[in-house]
């Protein structure tokens, strides 16, 4: 399918997340702007005292370089997810240019023009209304103009606590390895920038003649739409919510698969997550019901409960070194050497090695050095320079353990110097990686391979999904084929997707297997 093929089929949803971009976006500038400008006026009537608008700039400054996504993070808990906290986060950014633009360009106005204003008597007021915010208007405007187009781009990590906006399109291209996905996210948030930009240097041209009707109609509008996005169930009883990542609201083995699987008919509010924030919601109590993976370890560090797959609808997810042949051609060892964890890690050994760095917070690195002690494996040389293999990792902590095991386990057991580039942030990036040869091996997922790689088609995968055996055979005969890497054995564990709920909700709801999750939904919903 071409891009302008993907972009018609789903415009309607395109067209839905752009006003939903657009509404926090457009709400978050409003009382950025608000706020922004009348602290601007405020430091600039300080600016004598340098250490208060110094501070105060400094302070904001600090905030603009919190990561966006840890600053999503830390919201969570408090704020919960959704708009709130993306309205707040992108206030956050905003702020900074708006001030210091405002204090910057009522500062810089000439001293005389203040005091022949003053002279024929006009108020500090008069000063500041006629003749400061006057002259100040475009250096304003061009802080207002450089804050929207930060927080349309920075709108795109909203997706990931449930806020909606063209981040989901972007996101889920990322981890389905779908270039025109991801394009249908990001060509229309880079338009509405542009067209948001223009639309305000207008304004800003005819701000003198239009000031007023265009605050009273943009403060009428901004209210009515804050509280609207804001609060879209104030009025409405609470409901079941679940809460999925991208790969697992679009895959056809996802959620799409596992209602028609269920027969589950209906029509509950699913959001979309960082994978990671995700499990943060659960515990929280913002959703009632996660798409985990089977092996994580915050199952049992926020005492979850694992719904089973009493119906067998998830395919198998068995972990395997994923390897250049170019790679293996020239390091021929590295085959043996990696082969030697084939089948020595079960599912329970896996959650407990997650469960070291999710629950008892220790560093990936040192819960695989105790992990290749108890397998009799040296873990004493550490090697510098320049490496000869570099290892991908994806951005969980399964991937950031695995990919120190592996770095052990080669310089202990061959003469190579190994680089570790862990936190790959999705399959798309993981895969591009290895095929550009910017990487050498990452970890990768045969169901993920079959899926999101080979985007193999139903006719083909349906009769040998369930068999893991078959599965595996058939993704590394198709990857040597297409793109010449080589899967090596798996590990052993199998990490396929599971549903999750907080333990007392399950007990409450005596929900213990899918089918009666099912079964209540469509009996309550």
């Amino acid at each position: 399918m071409t891009l302008f093929e993907f972009l018609y089929s789903r415009r309607f949803e395109i067209l839905s997340q752009t006003i939903e971009h657009l509404n926090i976006t457009l709400v978050s500038l409003f009382f950025a702007i608000i706020l922004g400008v009348a602290l601007g006026i405020l430091l600039s009537r300080v600016s004598h005292i340098n250490a208060i608008p110094n501070g105060t700039l400094g302070v904001l400054g600090v905030i603009q370089t919190i990561p966006s996504l840890a600053l999503l993070g830390f919201m969570l808990p408090v704020l919960g997810i959704g708009a709130i906290p993306a309205i707040v986060a992108l206030f956050l950014y905003a702020l900074l240019p708006i001030v210091r633009n405002t204090y910057t360009g009522i500062d810089e106005v000439d001293a005389s023009v203040k005091e022949a204003a003053k002279g024929i008597g006009l108020s500090n007021l008069q000063v500041l209304v006629k003749v400061e915010l006057p002259l100040a208007i475009p250096i304003i405007f061009a802080g207002i103009r450089t804050a929207v187009v930060i927080n349309v781009g920075v709108a795109t990590l909203c997706a990931l606590i449930a806020a909606g906006g063209l981040g989901e399109f972007i996101f889920r291209g990322i981890s389905l390895n779908n270039a025109n996905m991801i394009l249908a996210g990001a060509i229309p948030a880079a338009l509405l920038a542009l067209i948001l930009d223009s639309i305000l240097a207008l304004i800003q041209k005819y701000i003198q003649k239009i000031i007023r009707p265009v605050l009273i109609v943009l403060s009428i509008l901004m209210l009515g739409i804050s509280f609207n996005f804001a609060f879209p169930n104030l009025f409405q009883e609470p409901a079941f919510k679940m809460g999925f990542d991208a790969e697992f609201i679009a895959r056809p083995d996802g959620y799409p698969g596992l209602k028609s699987h269920y027969n589950i008919q209906a029509n509950i509010e699913t959001l979309e997550f960082d994978s990671g924030l995700m499990y943060r919601a659960v515990k929280e109590g913002n959703v009632d019901l996660i798409g985990g993976y089977q092996t994580d370890g915050r199952i049992e560090a926020y005492n979850l409960k694992e719904l089973e797959d009493d119906k067998n609808y998830f395919p198998p997810y068995y972990v395997t070194p994923l390897v250049k042949a170019e790679t293996l051609k020239k390091y021929p060892e590295l085959e043996k050497v990696l082969n030697q964890l084939a089948g020595k890690i079960s599912v329970e050994k896996m959650r407990a090695l997650n469960y070291a760095v999710d629950g008892e917070k220790k560093s990936p690195k040192e819960v695989a050095q105790n992990f290749l002690k108890e397998e009799g494996f040296s873990t004493k040389i550490i090697r510098s320079g320049t490496p000869d293999i570099i290892i991908g990792g994806k951005k969980f902590s399964e991937q950031y353990i695995l990919i120190e095991i592996f770095k052990i386990l080669i310089e202990n057991e061959t003469n190579l110097t190994v680089e570790l580039k862990g936190g790959l942030g999705g399959t798309q990036i993981a895969f591009e990686a290895i095929k550009k040869g910017e990487i050498d091996l990452y970890l990768e997922y045969t169901g993920t391979g079959l899926f999101a790689i080979l985007k193999t088609k139903p006719e083909i995968y349906e009769p040998i999904l369930r068999d893991k055996e078959k599965v595996y055979q058939y993704v590394k005969s198709e990857m040597e084929k297409k793109y010449n890497l080589i899967w090596l054995k798996p590990l052993g564990f199998n990490n396929t997707y599971t549903l999750l709920m907080r333990e007392k909700d399950s007990k409450a709801l005596n929900l213990h297997t899918v089918s009666e999750l099912a079964n209540y939904l469509n009996e309550s919903y």
